[in-house]
Order: structure tokens, then sequence, then C-alpha cells
């Protein structure tokens, strides 16, 4: 560009769909001024704002970093001074009154400054005029909670502007600020350019996770056919990510083909093109493997109902096996206990103490009792052993 071009007067009412705050609110409160925020080069102070969110501002001209304005208000200056300049401002969860500025400055459209605000937005790509609103979903593994964590970039790229606001620890735009300014010919190109390394940065970003959650599929399988009863919410848990890694991913697919429809129609740099391209490539190939994961997991998660399933019925089976032997024990207990009970019984008639009883002066009254026992307990023995009870 030639020259920085006129931006027309706003008008009062440009913005009036905003909740003014008021005087009850409490302020958010700001990190200390020796706090370094993870936005900022190594080898540069990181500029906080007074609340904190502006983590950098810098100005560059054919590549290279003029100055590292302090506060919004400088970079707005200096911006307007330096023809053929661009500025790179990185922002961090910023306040209501710092998106009005830029707004202002810069004439954001205010339905893609009311999204940077909110957050919580699909990933996306809308073009306001000669502004570009990009919404990414950036998402890296932590190894040590086993677990992916999402974060939330908007993106505003203008004809001399670039400006990052980020709800989230992930991508690491630092080190796409350095990349660049170790190529300062692609730096060059323009804000454009610097759009394609942050979108490089957050599909970059997703192989650690594919990996990593490639590595998580792996030890559930080992989990499931070992019989780990905590299995099963692990997989829940994955499956969950997965779903939100798709939300990432796949609409990021469209937005780039999007974006290389719109190579000819607005004067794409070539080598911008082979860029785009390459980063398309890689988001394509992820978003296939994502899918993969989460059909993976639905599987895993079948087989792992099928093993709970065929245990519980092992466990019934086992439970039944044992009451149906406990059942023939307890026939046989009672079969032998039927069959003593009958001599018992007839022995404890004829111990009574009775001066008159039938058959004490029976010559036959002994023999008879001993045959009535045996007879009783022989019969009670067969037809316990006709039902199997012995």
């Amino acid at each position: 560009m030639s020259e920085r071009r006129a931006r027309p007067a706003r008008s009062p009412k440009k913005h009036s769909w905003r909740r003014q705050p008021t005087a009850d609110a409490p302020a958010p409160p700001a990190p200390p001024a020796t706090d370094r925020m993870p936005d900022a080069p190594d080898d540069v102070p990181a500029r906080i704002g007074p609340t904190g969110s502006v983590v950098h501002a810098a100005l560059y001209r054919d590549g290279r970093r003029l100055a590292s304005p302090g506060s919004l208000a400088e970079t707005f200056r200096q911006l307007r001074d330096t023809p053929d300049g661009m500025a790179w401002i990185g922002l961090q969860r910023p306040t209501g009154a710092e998106l009005l500025s830029l707004a202002d400055e810069f004439d954001l459209h205010e339905l893609a400054v009311e999204d940077a605000l909110e957050a919580h937005q699909r990933p996306k790509l809308e073009r306001y005029g000669d502004t570009l609103f990009v919404v990414l979903r950036a998402a890296r593994y932590l190894d040590a909670l086993e677990e992916v964590d999402f974060g939330e970039l908007h993106v505003f790229v203008g004809p001399d502007f670039l400006i990052t606001v980020r709800h989230g620890a992930a991508p690491d735009l630092s080190a796409v600020r350095r990349r660049m300014e170790q190529d300062p010919e692609l730096l060059a190109l323009g804000p454009e350019a610097v759009l394609y390394a942050i979108l490089d940065a957050v599909v970059d970003g997703y192989a650690p996770v594919v990996a990593g959650v490639q590595n998580d599929i792996d030890e559930i399988e080992t989990e499931v056919f070992r019989g780990d009863p905590e299995v099963s919410r692990r997989i829940y848990e994955l499956a969950r990510e997965m779903v939100e890694f798709q939300r990432a991913t796949r609409p990021l697919v469209g937005m780039l083909h999007g974006l290389m429809a719109g190579f000819a129609k607005y004067g794409t740099d070539e080598e911008l093109q082979r860029y785009l391209r390459d980063v398309a490539d890689h988001v394509t190939h992820t978003s296939e493997r994502v899918d993969g994961f989460r059909q993976a997991l639905t599987d895993i998660l079948t087989v792992n109902a099928t093993l709970v399933t065929q245990q519980q019925n092992a466990e019934m089976r086992a439970l039944a096996e044992a009451g149906f032997e406990q059942n023939e024990e307890i026939k046989k207990i009672s079969s032998w206990a039927a069959i003593l009970f009958a001599p018992t019984l007839v022995g404890t008639i004829y111990g009574m103490n009775f001066d008159r009883m039938p058959e004490l002066g029976w010559t036959f009254g002994y023999p008879f009792a001993i045959g009535l026992m045996a007879v009783v307990c022989v019969s009670l023995y067969f037809v316990f052993k006709r039902r199997d009870w012995l």
C-alpha cells in the first residue's frame, strides 16, 4: 500500500448496542506490572496496559520492527505517522473499553467486536468490507492431567493492522511473532502473512494433541480388556473432548478453502497461496484423524459394554451354580434329618416313664419297635433316593 487509508468519521450510534458499565460494577483485577504475559517475545518486554489485557503491540514497516508502543493510544498515533506501516496488537481477555477504542480507530464492525468480547464462538471466517474477522479454536494436550485444553483466538485483519484477541492459554503467539520477525521478507507481505502464520501455528498445535489422544486410546484399549472398572468414565470423557476437537477442526477446513477461493479476487501473493495450501492439507489430515478417533472411541465403548455384560452374565451364572449346589446340599441334609427323625420319634415315645403302656408287657414289644424304626427309615431313604435328594 502506498499510503495509509483515510478512515471516515464514525457515527456516534455505531456502538450504541453495548451496555455501559455501571458505577457499582467492580473493575477486573490487574496483574502485577512485573508479570510476563505468554504472548510477549523473549527479547522484548511485554507492554502491559492498565487492565493487563494488552499483551504486546508493535509497529512494522517492510518486515522490520520500528517501535514497541506502550499503550493503544501510542500505537494509534505512531501508525498514523508511519506511511506503509503495519500494527500488530495482541490482547488477552480485553475489556469492553479497549475493544471500543480499537473499533473506533480501525473501523471494526460492531458484530465482530461483540463476538470478540463475548467469546465462546464457533470457528468462522467473516469479511466486513476490507476487514477480515477470523475465529479459531486452539488446543493443547496436558500430559499431567491427560486431557485436552481448548483456547479461543479472534483475529482482525485489515490493510495495515492485525489484532489478536485470546481467550485461553493456547496458542503461543510469541513464537509466531519471533518466527515472523526472523523472516522479514514474509512479514513484509503484510497482515495476511501474519494471519497465515497464526493459522499454521494453530494447526501445528493440533499435532501434539493428536499424539496424546492416540496414546490415551491405546491405554484405554489395554484397560478395557484388563477389566478396569474406571475405563468407562475415561472413554466418555475422551469422547467428549473429541467432540470439541471436531468442532475446532471441521469448520477450519471450510474456512481455509474459502480463503483459497479468494486468491484471485484479492490478489493474494503466490508465496502465501502455497503457504495456505500447506496449512489446509495439515488441517484436513488432522480433521480426518479426529473423526477416526471418535469412531474408535465409539467402537471401544461398544466392546467395553459387551465385555461388561459378559462379565455380569458370568457372575450371575456363577451365583446360580452356587445356589444350585447349596440347594442340593440342603436337600441331602433335610433327607437325612427326616430319616433320623423317625427312630428318634419312636424311641422317644417308648422312652416315656409311664406305668401303664400297652406294649410294656408284650413279649414282641421291643422287636416291634426296632422293626418299626427300620421300616420307616428304609422307606424314607428309598423315597428320597428316588427323588434324587440323596
